[in-house]
C-alpha cells in the first residue's frame, strides 16, 4: 500500500498545507488533476449512486441523493486539487457508470467505479453518500470504514471528528459491508453526511454555505490523518 511507503516524504508536505489555503478550495475542472505529479497522495472522490439510481430523497423537497453527492465530491475535490493532491473522480456528471438500463445495471455500475479505483493507484477512496431512517428525528452525519482495517479505522474516526464538530453531534465512526469499501488496500471510507428522512439535515445539504463547510471537514479530517 503506497500510502505507508511514502508517508514520511508526503507528512513535510502535507504538513504545509494551512487552513486559510485549504479552505480556497473551488470545483472548476472535472477530469483528473496533477498538481504535483508522483509527489502527493492519489485521492479518489466517489459520488455515489448516478442516473436511474436516484438513492434516496429529500423528505420535504425529493431532492436526489446522487445530485447532492455529485455537489458535496466536486467541492470536495476542489480542496484536494487546490491542496496539491492528484484527485480522481469516479464520477463526474449525473449519470450513471452502468451503460445502458439492463439487468444487473448497478452491479456494472459498482464495477466501474472498482476499476477507476484500481487504475488510479489510490492512495486513499472517500465514497460520498446520504442516509435515510423510518425515524424523521434521526440525523447527523456518520463515517463507515471495512472492519479489520485499522488504516481505514483511523480515516474514519479523523473524518468523523471533524463532522462531530460541524455538526455539534457525538457520533462514532461505524464498521460496514460496504462494495466500495473493498476495492482497494487503501484506507477506504463511506461518508453519509446527513439524513435525506430528517427535514433539518435535509436543509442544510441544499444550502451552499453548508455544503463549503462541509467539504472542508470531511477534507481537514483526511488532511489530518496523512499528517
Amino acid at each position: 500500500m503506497k500510502i505507508l511507503i511514502a508517508g514520511r516524504r508526503w507528512a513535510a508536505i502535507i504538513a504545509g498545507i494551512t487552513v486559510a489555503g485549504a479552505a480556497a478550495g473551488t470545483a472548476a475542472a472535472l477530469q483528473t488533476d496533477t498538481a504535483s505529479a508522483g509527489s502527493m497522495p492519489v485521492v479518489v472522490i466517489d459520488a455515489g449512486h448516478g442516473g436511474i439510481d436516484a438513492g434516496v430523497y429529500g423528505v420535504n423537497t425529493a431532492v436526489k441523493e446522487s445530485d447532492i453527492n455529485l455537489v458535496i465530491a466536486k467541492k470536495l475535490r476542489g480542496r484536494f486539487v487546490n491542496a496539491g493532491f492528484e484527485c480522481v473522480m469516479t464520477r463526474t456528471t449525473n449519470g450513471g457508470l452502468y451503460g445502458n438500463t439492463s439487468k444487473g445495471f448497478k452491479m456494472r455500475d459498482m464495477q466501474q467505479r472498482r476499476r477507476t479505483i484500481e487504475e488510479s493507484g489510490a492512495d486513499m477512496v472517500i465514497s460520498i453518500h446520504q442516509n435515510t431512517c423510518p425515524l424523521p428525528s434521526r440525523r447527523g452525519s456518520h463515517v463507515f470504514y471495512e472492519e479489520g482495517s485499522s488504516s481505514s479505522r483511523e480515516l474514519a474516526n479523523d473524518i468523523q471528528y471533524r463532522l462531530n464538530a460541524l455538526n455539534g453531534g457525538d457520533n462514532a465512526a461505524l464498521t460496514g459491508d460496504y462494495y466500495i469499501l473493498k476495492c482497494s488496500n487503501a484506507p477506504s471510507v463511506i461518508v453519509e453526511c446527513g439524513f435525506l428522512s430528517n427535514a433539518e439535515d435535509e436543509a442544510l445539504l441544499c444550502d451552499e454555505q453548508y455544503i463549503s463547510d462541509l467539504s472542508y471537514a470531511i477534507f481537514s479530517g483526511c488532511i489530518s490523518y496523512l499528517s
